[in-house]
Formats: structure tokens, sequence, C-alpha cells
């Protein structure tokens, strides 16, 4: 096992980011920066034990605040926070005290404001073990930071082994009540980028997903998957009913079955041509499943152009919107209280 820190540019206020790359003993890597915990790159073995990027992200830390990078919003490979997904109005009410965070997308808030956690710059720090490596990411975010209460400190643990397990472990506290929603925003492409995603067989351990208005904001009611193209209790090909999803394609909050607050598996994506396969593991209630919908070829990287369906996101948490929905799991944190969450990418490859 091996990590090493190398400097990846400036941000433009002049901010110092570096990026630092985990390897296990088989040569398998991930790349992550401390610019929003940015993962760059997670270079897994096909079939074939030949390896490639299978994450959307940049060789450049320019690229990240590039004019069409901006525009697209897509949130590569970063940390979302305060609160992943959307939050109906930006409004929300704590003990009587109502509170208004940013409407960055039209009148709804998303992924945490204008300069969410995916903008900042987190202390890192390396941790080393004979089977593990892993860099520990601090932020503290101060009281009303984007209009969120309370001083939260928070830290993301990424930790890769030899058994091509990426570890994310969530650390947080608050000093005043406040809505905590974490997830990282990887978009796969299990292929390595040769062609699009809709090929690849996806399992979501799901009866059921948030019932959303045309703003997808959760209406509070959950939808059977039953007979529909959102059922993917076994396997099916992203592509085969894709044109049936509501909206541009999917992009919705699926209820983990049996959730009860311990790691379990809730999905697995498929690439049958590379042989690579991801399982998704978490102790999140939910995982978004999303196809890459609004991306238009403006985004690239070398000869690789990131299109629409060229990459799927498993983004676990909390529900969207759940600070305005009694019936969903809570995403109160109290003073006093541990907020901790773990998501495990689990890379294996189905050899000939």
């Amino acid at each position: 096992m091996n990590i090493t820190k190398s400097p990846f540019g400036k941000t433009e206020k002049g901010e110092t980011v570096d990026l630092f790359i985990l390897t296990n003993n088989s040569g398998a890597s991930v790349k992550i920066t401390n610019y929003g915990g940015i993962i760059t790159d997670i270079i897994v073995p096909d079939k074939h034990d030949e390896l490639e990027n299978v994450v959307m992200g940049f060789d450049k830390i320019e690229d990240y605040f590039s004019k069409a990078y901006k525009k697209a919003k897509p949130y590569f490979g970063a940390i979302i926070g305060r609160y992943a997904n959307r939050i109906n109005k930006g409004q929300f009410t704590i003990e009587g005290v109502e509170y208004q965070v940013p409407q960055n997308l039209d009148s709804i808030a998303l992924h945490g404001g204008f300069i969410g956690f995916d903008k900042k710059i987190w202390n890192a720090v390396i941790e080393k073990s004979e089977d593990e490596v892993s860099i520990l990411l601090s932020y503290t975010s101060p009281h009303l930071e984007e209009g969120f209460p309370g001083n939260l400190s928070v830290v993301v643990k990424y930790s890769w082994n030899n058994r091509n397990e990426l570890i994310m472990d969530y650390f947080a506290t608050s000093d005043k009540p406040t809505h905590l929603n974490l997830t990282n925003h990887a978009y796969f492409n299990l292929n390595g980028f040769i062609g699009d995603i809709l090929g690849h067989e996806v399992i979501i351990h799901a009866d059921h997903y948030t019932e959303v208005d045309g703003q997808s904001i959760p209406t509070g009611n959950l939808s059977n998957v039953d007979g529909s193209c959102m059922d993917f209790r076994k396997p099916h090909k992203i592509g085969e009913r894709i044109d049936l999803a509501e909206g541009n394609g999917y992009d919705h909050n699926y209820v983990i079955k049996d959730f009860d607050n311990t790691l379990r598996l809730s999905a697995s994506a498929t690439d049958p041509e590379s042989g690579r396969k991801l399982e998704v593991l978490t102790t999140e209630p939910g995982v978004q499943f999303y196809t890459a919908n609004y991306l238009d070829g403006a985004l690239s990287r070398g000869d690789i152009i990131f299109n629409k369906r060229n990459g799927v996101c498993l983004e676990t948490q909390h529900f969207p919107d759940s600070p305005n929905q009694p019936g969903f799991p809570s995403t109160l944190l109290k003073p006093g209280e541990k907020f901790r969450s773990k998501t495990v990418y689990k890379f294996s490859n189905l050899r000939q």
C-alpha cells in the first residue's frame, strides 16, 4: 500500500491544492484532491486485468473552474454538503426558527448552495497501515454559512485497501441544531468511457422511491416500483427502459429496503463488456440513481468527451427535502450528537 501527495495547482483565489494518490498492492489506485474532496480517478482492472479510470474528472485543477464547468454544475466526484440534493424553496424551520438557504436552482436549494463543500479547501492528514491507506479531510463550516445554522465540524475519511474498496466515513458535530445530508457525487463508467452506460446492468435493493413533483421535490409519498421502469430489484440494463422514466432519464431517490442504520448492500452496477462490477454499501436510507441526463459534450478530458448518459451516479444519502418532510428519516443534527455515516464503493471484475 502506498500514498503520495503532489501539487495540483491553485484555486481562482490562489489557494494551493494538493492531489493524493492512494495505490494498493495490485496497482489499482484512487486520486483525490483536497479541493472539494473531489475524486478525480478510480483506476481499477477489467476482466483482463487492464487498469482504466472509471470516474469522470479532470487532470488539471483549472478545469474545475472553467466557464463550461460552472455552467454545467456537474459536481464531478465531490463531497456534497451541507445538504445533498434538494430543499424546497430553500426553507426549513428548526425549533420555531425559519431558515432561508440559497435558491441556486430556480426556487430550490441544491447541494448546499452556491459555495458548498464541493468548493472548499479541506485540511488533509495522511494515514497508512499494512492493508489500507487513508486521507482524513476536515472542514469547519461556520454558523450561517450558506444560511445553515450552527458551527459544523466535518471529517470525511477516504480509505483504499487491497480489496479494491473505497471506504468513505463521514463524521460531524454541530453546536446548534442543523440539518445535514452528506454524499459523494462520483459519476461512474465501468467500461472506461469507451461508450455510454446504457449497457450497464444495475440492481437497486429498493421496493419504493420517493415520488416527486415537476421540480423533483418529494411529495411525501413513496411510490412502489412494481411493474414500472423504476424496478431494479433484478438486474436490468440502464438503457432498457430509460426512455420510460419521468423527466430526462433516471434521477430518483430510492428507499433502501430494510434500512436500519447498518452497513448494507444498496445497489450494484456491472458492465458486461469490461467485466467490471461496482457494489455500493451504505448506512444511509437512500440512494440517488442519476444517469448524467444534462451533460452535453461541453466538458472533456483529453480525447474523452463527457456526454449525456456517459456516466451513472449512485449517491448514498438521506432523502431530498427531508427537513420539510416529517415522514422521512430525519436529517436533524443536535448539539451533543455525533453524526456518522459510511459508504463503500467495492470494485471487482468477472474474469474469463
